[in-house]
């Protein structure tokens, strides 16, 4: 997962704390660093637009 990069802030995901999911419209993978996670920051997914907190 260290090569990947936060969806909401395209922060690398190496910290502990950090997620991957597949968006509910779509599938597509999601990634969330710990800190966009703990501060409900809005993400929106690069293949439909679905947007999350």
């Amino acid at each position: 997962m260290a090569a990947t990069k936060c969806t909401s802030c395209n922060a690398p995901l190496a910290e502990r704390g950090a997620t991957e999911f597949k968006c509910p419209d779509c599938g597509e993978v999601i990634y969330r660093c710990a800190y966009c996670r703990k501060q409900s920051i809005k993400y929106t997914c690069p293949k439909c637009g679905f947007q999350g907190p």
